[in-house]
């Protein structure tokens, strides 16, 4: 039937259906990821698992001639995320006040913009991405967490710095790095492996978010969605005039997306500033909200992305024609 090789051709397929599956799954019948044992463990808290798996699968594929790019491409993109983030928070602020606009404060923009899905960037990677891009996760999964929220709003000295976050992702892609290096035939069947690995992965992210998420926050967590999406756009350009030709890419725009763990900043950030505290439910049920409609967004809007910058570097000779119609 050939239905991994058809989800492949749907963009972002390999992310988009599983996540269907999983949500509507977890909306109509919750007990089928509760039901304890191998089930739940694979489809509700899985998710750590099969990321360490799918980072030494990635970090298999970077070869050691590049080690220098993934770091470079993900400082640039953290860097971006984080200030691009902050400057739209501020302008709320200072055009609208600690209350916001159309229910959306400055607290709860920056917790969205400066936060993105590294699962998904990670997925996305494997389809319109190389490598060096997959690595540049290694950087980028700084900003997963309340930490760049609490520096934006000033509450730094209640923070610290999630050194450990950042070792726990770089050792499965060591791992992979140097095994792949030094063994092709492991190299190989990672590359095999990715495109089922990704699916199970996306289950699991699914598999802990329901449509009910979606009304609790109602349009102004749609919204924030749809505004953190739209910088995705920005941020395509800005990464693309950071590198050189034959290394731009659709990448880009894979972080305007808002992680959905950046629900659990707005509780983190109340806890550093009490102020803030009677905005935090509706802001964690805004973040959610926001994850999942970037989460359905992202991939067409990188789809289309890397099909027209495909076509441009055809036309300037930076790639072949065959290379063009495999997009």
């Amino acid at each position: 039937m050939k239905i991994i090789s058809k989800m492949q051709k749907i963009p972002g397929g390999l992310v988009i259906i599983p996540l269907l599956i999983a949500v509507f799954i977890n909306t109509v019948f919750p007990q089928f990821f509760e039901i304890g044992g191998f089930t739940t463990g694979l489809f509700k808290n899985g998710q750590p698992a099969m990321m360490g798996l799918f980072l030494i699968i990635c970090g298999s594929a970077i070869n050691i001639k590049q080690v220098g790019l993934p770091l470079y491409k993900g400082t640039v993109l953290t860097g971006m995320k984080f200030i691009v983030g902050v400057l739209m928070g501020l302008t709320v602020a200072k055009i609208c006040g600690d209350n916001g606009i159309l229910g959306i404060t400055p607290m709860v923009m920056i917790a969205a913009i400066t936060n993105s899905n590294s699962s998904l960037y990670i997925s996305l990677s494997s389809q319109f991405g190389n490598a060096t891009d997959t690595g540049a996760v290694s950087v980028l999964s700084l900003n997963d967490g309340p930490f760049f929220t609490l520096v934006a709003l000033g509450a730094t000295g209640l923070a610290t710095i999630p050194i450990n976050s950042l070792i726990a992702t770089i050792i499965p892609i060591l791992i992979g790095f140097i095994w792949g290096n030094l063994d092709s035939d492991f190299k190989d069947m990672c590359k095999k492996a990715q495109p089922i690995v990704t699916f199970f992965m996306t289950i699991a992210i699914g598999s802990n978010t329901n449509l009910a998420t979606i009304a609790t926050a109602g349009a102004s967590g749609i919204l924030l969605g749809l505004i953190s999406t739209v910088t995705g756009f920005l941020f395509y350009f800005l990464y693309n005039l950071c590198l050189k030709k034959e290394e731009r890419s659709a990448m880009g725009a894979v972080i305007g997306t808002t992680a959905l763990n950046s629900s659990m900043t707005p509780a983190a950030v109340a806890e550093a500033d009490p102020s803030m505290a009677p905005y935090t439910e509706m802001a964690t049920a805004q973040c959610a909200t926001a994850s999942i409609v970037t989460l359905f967004l992202c991939p067409f809007i990188v789809a289309f992305l890397d099909k027209r910058l495909k076509k441009k570097m055809a036309k300037e000779g930076i790639i072949s024609d065959t290379e063009l119609e495999g997009v």
